[in-house]
C-alpha cells in the first residue's frame, strides 16, 4: 500500500512484540553453522528515528520500546536488546532498528537477504540503511516471494508484514501462505497480524490454522494506542517455527500480561 508509512508507528507495542519473537527466531536459526536466507515482503525503511516528527505525533513508541527499555521488560543477554545497543551505538539514542535491519545484525557473511519495498521514498532509505547488506526489490512483495521461492541457501526464514489497508489481504493470505510452504517446505514462513477491535484476522487465522495445523500462534493485547486507534494486539503464525520458539513466545506473552 503506497500510503502507508511505518514511521508512525516504529517501536510502538507491536513491534515490540514483533521484534522480540523475530530475533529470537533468527537466534535459533543462526546457532546452527550452516548458510541461510533471509526474505522481508513489506520492508519499510529499516532504520527509524523516535525522535523525528512522524513519531513524536503519534508517540506509540513511547508506550512501546521505551516504556519497555525504561521498565526493563527484557531480561539482559535479550537478542533484540543487543541488536538495538548496537544500532543506537552506531546511529544514535533515538534510533529504532525495523526488521530488515534486525536481520541484517544478525545474520552473518554468506547468508542471503533478499527484501521487497514498492514505496519509493521507503524503498530509498531502505537501500541507504541496508549499505549493500542486502538485495533490494522495488517491487510487490508477494510477488517477490513466489518468484525467489524456495530461495538458496534453502534454509531460512520469511516475514509477510503487509500494511493490511488492503482488506483483500485477508483474503488473500492463507491461500499465499500455502503456496509458499509448498514451495518451501523447509522455510520458516512468519506472518505478522494486527489484533483489532472488529476481530476481522479471525476467518483468516482460522483458515491458516485449519491449513497448517502445527504451526505456532503467538498473541498478545494491549489498550489502543490513542482514542479512536483500532488496534488491541498483535499477532505472529509462525509456520515451520524453529526449535525454541514456542518458549521464546511465551515468555514474550507474559511481559505483556505482566507489564500492560
Amino acid at each position: 500500500m503506497l500510503s502507508y508509512q511505518h514511521a508512525y508507528h516504529a517501536g510502538n507495542l507491536a513491534d515490540l512484540h514483533k521484534h522480540a519473537l523475530l530475533a529470537r527466531m533468527l537466534a535459533y536459526v543462526t546457532a546452527k553453522p550452516k548458510p541461510l536466507s533471509y526474505l522481508e515482503t513489506h520492508a519499510g525503511r529499516a532504520l527509524y528515528d523516535l525522535g523525528a516528527p512522524e513519531a513524536r505525533r503519534t508517540r506509540e513508541a513511547e508506550a512501546g520500546i521505551e516504556r519497555a527499555l525504561a521498565e526493563g521488560w527484557l531480561p539482559p543477554g535479550e537478542p533484540l536488546l543487543q541488536v538495538l545497543g548496537r544500532v543506537r551505538k552506531r546511529e544514535g539514542a533515538r534510533a529504532y532498528p525495523g526488521s530488515p535491519l534486525i536481520a541484517a545484525e544478525m545474520l552473518r557473511p554468506g547468508d542471503r537477504i533478499d527484501l521487497a519495498e514498492l514505496h519509493p521514498a521507503e524503498a530509498e532509505a531502505l537501500e541507504a540503511a541496508m549499505s549493500g547488506r542486502a538485495r533490494i526489490h522495488r517491487e510487490d512483495g508477494f510477488g517477490m516471494a513466489g518468484r525467489l521461492c524456495p530461495p538458496e541457501p534453502r534454509r531460512g526464514l520469511m516475514l509477510v508484514d503487509p500494511s493490511w489497508e488492503v482488506k483483500a489481504d485477508y483474503d488473500r493470505l492463507p491461500a499465499f501462505v500455502a503456496r509458499i510452504a509448498r514451495k518451501w517446505n523447509v522455510g520458516v514462513i512468519a506472518l505478522w497480524v494486527p489484533i483489532l477491535g472488529d476481530l476481522r484476522h479471525a476467518g483468516m487465522l482460522a483458515a491458516l490454522t485449519a491449513g497448517h495445523p502445527e504451526a505456532l500462534w503467538s498473541e498478545v493485547r494491549f489498550p489502543p494506542a490513542r482514542e479512536g486507534h483500532g488496534m488491541v494486539g498483535s499477532g505472529i503464525f509462525v509456520v515451520n517455527p524453529p526449535w525454541g520458539t514456542a518458549e521464546a513466545a511465551a515468555a514474550i506473552e507474559g511481559i505483556f500480561r505482566a507489564r500492560v
